[in-house]
């Protein structure tokens, strides 16, 4: 097997565009939860400070940035025309890279085990890197065209939309032996834990969302969101869908497992978070670039902060304070 290049320190070209980028957007010391907005036309990453509710700096990405994961003092980004996935702090600073032979697409943190997951949606895998050196460890073998990816909470599961399969595979997250293979509904793209344990999947070919007991290996339920629903989080007892097509997030109830309400947000909308501890919900608007900033309880809107171009955001992409 021909493992991928990788590098610990930035080509010097990608060196001189991040040195600019600091430069043009110096960033002043955090004071509360961060926000990663990868912007795809822009190929540039957004710091948005969600208690300024402002953008505080922004860094290069070449390769047209869409997935993103940050917790613990770094973000790690994926950029699919530049087949690359990078580790930078968080002013910016390029800490390693590798260069994949595929179509990284979605990316997943598994913390207790210091790993990184990768979908290569053009070969029905997934890698398992190294989150520090984004050394490759494994492989793990899919259906067509996986996306999405999550790590339960308690570590305990690693999960994968495969889109073209219309399934999710499940596997334990200690040994990645693969646990099951469940069907969901059309084209399922993001995905999540809720903190009962349960998996929820977007389907974006159904505009519905399938919910997983992972532990029985069985399908609970399907429930219908608005059109193309896309990523989705958890606060305050509820569910988070975006609707792309819609330009709205659909609230479900975790407990009845009922519809709450649809809020309007920008447009397009994709990448979903949460923040405050867990009492926000932010939502990345990739036409009207856009970060929507919601109340997780009162469910109103309390700010809309500009980002760059095609902001995507899709993974983890909030590090909290």
């Amino acid at each position: 097997m021909r493992w991928p290049t990788v590098l610990v320190a930035p080509t010097r070209r990608i060196g001189i565009l991040l040195a600019l980028a600091v430069v043009l957007y110096p960033l002043p010391a955090a004071a509360g939860d961060l926000a990663f907005v990868t912007n795809q036309s822009s190929s540039d990453v957004s710091i948005i400070d969600l208690e300024t509710r402002s953008e505080r700096g922004r860094f290069v990405v070449p390769g047209q940035p869409a997935g993103v994961v940050a917790a613990s003092g770094m973000v790690w980004v994926v950029a699919p025309e530049a087949k690359a996935v990078r580790r930078f702090s968080v002013d910016g600073s390029l800490e390693a890279e590798v260069f994949l032979d595929g179509g990284p697409t979605g990316i997943a943190l598994d913390p207790a085990r210091d790993r990184i997951f990768v979908s290569d949606w053009f070969n029905a895998r997934v890698w398992v890197l190294d989150a520090a050196t984004l050394a490759p460890i494994d492989e793990l073998a899919t259906g067509a065209a996986p996306a999405g990816l999550e790590v339960s909470p308690d570590g305990r599961w690693f999960a994968a939309a495969v889109r073209d399969a219309d399934e999710v595979a499940l596997f334990d997250a200690v040994s990645l032996n693969q646990h099951a293979t469940l069907p969901t509904g059309i084209r399922p793209y993001g995905l999540g834990f809720d903190p009962q344990g349960r998996l929820w999947v977007g389907n974006v070919g159904s505009n519905d969302v399938t919910v997983i007991d992972p532990a029985q290996a069985k399908v609970i339920t399907t429930l219908p969101v608005g059109e193309r629903p896309y990523g989705i989080a958890f606060a305050q007892g509820r569910a988070f869908v975006t609707n792309q097509y819609a330009d709205t997030v659909s609230v479900l109830d975790l407990g009845s497992l009922a519809p709450v309400a649809t809020l309007d947000v920008g447009e397009y909308p994709e990448g979903i978070d949460v923040a405050a501890g867990g009492t926000q919900v932010v939502v990345a608007g990739w036409f009207s670039n856009t970060l929507t900033v919601i109340d997780a309880q009162s469910l109103e809107t309390l700010a809309e902060i500009p980002t760059g171009d095609g902001p995507r955001a899709f993974g983890r992409f909030v590090m909290e304070e």
